[in-house]
């Protein structure tokens, strides 16, 4: 037999070869379509809503890893089943039913029951030809290279939807882009930062000891990143830990208000950071901007440090301590391992920054028991933070004028 091979170009779409075979002496023939370029970046999902018999002619190209569907009959072509082939829409059907039809003879022979189903689906496929209700067309093609004709282009198609998407590992696999993959995407410098712990050399802050300090980029849910610093002392066996924001000064402070109504509230994620006042108004109590640092921890483990910072404070506990002061302060922190128990209390956290954190356990949804208020700083605010001197536009220096 004869192929002949023709390259051409489908509007609006791109080049591909057309191959066609035909021999003299049997009389047969087929047509194929291979992609004249390259596989796309993204893979390309057609979803047209046939309604009348124009749309039966519209034309069609499917390539060899190119599925089609047709919902309402649970019907489906499998990618690499075919050769990929120029047609229309009514060719597809028709080659869907001729491949059904083949075996049908041997299949009446041993299998009756079998036979007569395919007959009735074989039946509803001929029906969808006459457009008789509508139905759905779908062609799924990973490599990008199949097309559904649009006949208003360049104009929209409202019963023609065209979404690309990227392909997943398995559907690269398929088409052999496992190395190619690899080999095209970017690494992601922040992806590889989230997975990696880095280490630099330090001191240690108490005994000034050579020790390693441990840094982690960290995404809290529903939050932004921190940065978690550990410092830990082979020396002296000092530990120390700290949370640094990851992203920039949020253009409004942020106070995050908890009433305390159960134990289970003691387990909820906390960021404060060390620009953030923590304040019990129940027993009288705030701890101002800067003291214990920034932490990631629950709560009860911060009120954990907060018992911790009073009994070990010696101005307060010490033997220079008056006898009042310090049953004053033995009933404060009786009253704080109470809210840590059953003592129902508001935990207030006021972060000029903004970069401070409460973990919302009904989240996405809203927390009853939890409220954010975001505010205007003021000026105070600001110079505490050092943002009244600070310039961010037109701090370049002016060019001298000529004379």
């Amino acid at each position: 037999g004869v192929t002949r091979l023709l390259l051409t170009r489908i509007p609006f779409f791109k080049e591909i070869i057309v191959s066609s075979f035909s021999c003299d002496s049997c009389s047969w023939s087929n047509t194929e379509i291979q992609s004249a370029g390259r596989i796309q970046e993204q893979g390309v999902r057609y979803t047209l809503a046939v309604t009348s018999r124009q749309d039966m002619n519209r034309e069609v190209v499917k390539t060899d890893c190119a599925s089609a569907q047709i919902p309402e009959l649970d019907f489906e072509i499998p990618a690499f089943s075919q050769k990929g082939v120029l047609t229309t829409i009514e060719g597809i059907i028709d080659r869907a039913v001729a491949g059904l039809e083949q075996d049908q003879p041997a299949r009446r022979a041993t299998d009756k029951e079998v036979a007569r189903k395919i007959d009735e689906f074989i039946g509803k496929l001929r029906q969808l030809k006459d457009v008789s209700s509508p139905f759905t067309f779908i062609l799924d093609d990973p490599s990008g290279n199949s097309f559904v004709e649009n006949p208003r282009a360049p104009q929209r198609d409202e019963a023609l939807l065209v979404t690309r998407y990227r392909r997943s590992p398995q559907q690269s696999a398929l088409l052999g882009l496992e190395g190619e993959e690899l080999d095209t995407e970017p690494p992601d410098a922040a992806e590889d930062l989230r997975d990696e712990v880095l280490q630099f050399n330090t001191n240690c802050p108490e005994c000034n000891a050579p020790a390693g300090t441990n840094m982690k980029l960290v995404q809290i849910p529903h939050f932004k990143e921190v940065i978690i610093m550990a410092t830990n002392c082979d020396s002296c066996g000092h530990r120390t830990n700290e949370v640094k924001s990851g992203g920039a000064i949020e253009p409004q402070g942020t106070r995050i208000t908890l009433r305390i109504t159960d134990p289970s509230d003691m387990t909820r994620d906390i960021l404060k950071s060390e620009t953030c006042s923590v304040e019990i108004p129940e027993l009288e109590f705030e701890l101002g901007m800067g003291a214990l640092g920034g932490k990631f921890t629950t709560l009860e483990g911060l009120l954990k440090d907060i018992c911790n910072l009073v009994e070990k404070n010696p101005f307060t506990l010490g033997d220079s301590s008056t006898p009042s002061r310090t049953g004053k302060l033995q009933e404060f922190i009786g009253k704080l391992q109470d809210v840590k128990g059953k003592a129902q209390a508001h935990f207030v956290m006021d972060d000029p920054a903004g970069n401070s954190y409460l973990q919302n356990v009904y989240a996405p949804e809203e927390d009853p028991e939890l409220s954010v208020q975001r505010y205007e700083r003021t000026f105070e605010q600001n110079e505490e933070l050092g943002l009244n001197d600070m310039r961010t536009e037109g701090y370049e220096p002016q060019a001298p004028s000529g004379r």
